[in-house]
């Protein structure tokens, strides 16, 4: 029998990027999907592209709750919590593609978010959802924290300097480009056409809610306390996330040793391409698709390594993430559904 997924906010990008991935996956079904914004209308109405594949109608969260295994939360922050325990005491997994479960520290989420934990034993018994990194502990677990597409791809790029103390941990700097769908689907003037055509700018500069879930990360690899610089960008294309990362080398580090370390971390995932030297990682690549490109630089003048990562913050960074996690969660094979392969133009 297939999984029964159900989808809240299925009319955003992410949602509809469920959609997209769920309509295809060999496991599973699309049981029930909602929307604030277009509840009673067909999800072919909103996107025609999902004509004749997909015409479920949006119905309300009850509804999704009831006929659903799992629940997907693509929803804004301060959303997902009482959903989440709504979901935990039907006996329904959920997955929260917000950012409600994902910062472990309630003081970092009133600083960032401006919120409290509601139910402080539902959150200690949730668990952070990137899986290259945490997948012992996603396996069966009812209540999965899908990471922020930042945090995907930039912790992705470090993980094995920082876990084999191969660089320091001071001054690590993370200057990051989005695509615009990465703002979502509602219009404001940042992503207004005539604002951002042509045009390229920082943003949210060393003040993005992104910035503690990556240190979070980090610090968990590096078994002490790790802060960076979190520089965001805004790219004029729709998808695709390039994180470039600089980090200190410790001494004596070289690159043929950087390289055996990735080598070693990333041998069997199989999202993960390690690229070979020379190379660049390029979003360009990894477009529709689940991957994570990495290239590993070093600058022998100044002692720096430069990590840098592509991912789509789409797929990898939202919903084929959100899905990774589902099949983990139900023992299937990780890739299940997702061996999509990027378009080579």
């Amino acid at each position: 029998m297939k999984i029964k997924a159900g989808i809240i906010g299925a009319t955003g990008y992410a949602g509809a990027e469920l959609v997209r991935i769920l309509l295809t996956h060999p496991e599973a079904e699309i049981a029930a999907i909602s929307s604030v914004s277009f509840e009673g209308k067909k999800l072919s109405e909103v996107y025609p592209s999902y004509k004749s594949l997909c015409d479920l109608e949006c119905g309300n969260q009850d509804e999704v709750v009831e006929k659903s295994d799992v629940i997907f939360a693509a929803l804004p922050h301060g959303l997902s919590q009482e959903l989440a325990a709504q979901c935990d005491k039907a006996g329904k997994k959920f997955i929260d593609l917000g950012a409600d479960f994902r910062l472990e520290s309630e003081e970092e989420y009133k600083e960032w978010y401006g919120c409290e934990f509601l139910d402080h034993e539902l959150h200690k018994r949730s668990v952070y959802g990137l899986p290259e990194l945490f997948r012992e502990q996603i396996k069966g677990k009812s209540i999965i924290a899908n990471p922020g597409c930042y945090t995907t791809g930039a912790p992705l790029a470090l993980a094995p300097a920082i876990a084999e103390g191969l660089v320091s941990t001071e001054g690590i700097i993370v200057d990051s480009k989005s695509g615009v769908t990465g703002a979502g689907r509602k219009p404001n003037q940042g992503n207004h056409y005539p604002e951002l055509n042509e045009g390229f700018h920082a943003y949210k500069v060393a003040n993005h809610r992104h910035t503690p879930e990556i240190e979070q990360t980090l610090s968990k690899l590096a078994c002490k306390s790790v802060k960076i610089t979190f520089v965001p960008h805004l790219l004029p294309v729709n998808r695709g996330i390039l994180s470039t990362c600089y980090a200190r080398l410790n001494e004596g580090v070289t690159m043929e040793q950087l390289r055996a370390a990735y080598e070693r971390f990333y041998e069997n995932e199989y999202f993960i391409r390690l690229l070979p030297d020379g190379a660049n990682a390029d979003i360009h690549n990894i477009k529709y698709s689940n991957f994570c490109d990495i290239s590993l630089h070093v600058d022998r003048r100044t002692g720096t390594f430069v990590a840098i990562s592509a991912i789509d913050n789409m797929v990898k960074g939202a919903a084929g993430q959100a899905i990774q996690n589902m099949n983990l969660i139900f023992g299937l094979d990780e890739t299940t559904g997702l061996t999509i392969v990027p378009p080579a133009f």
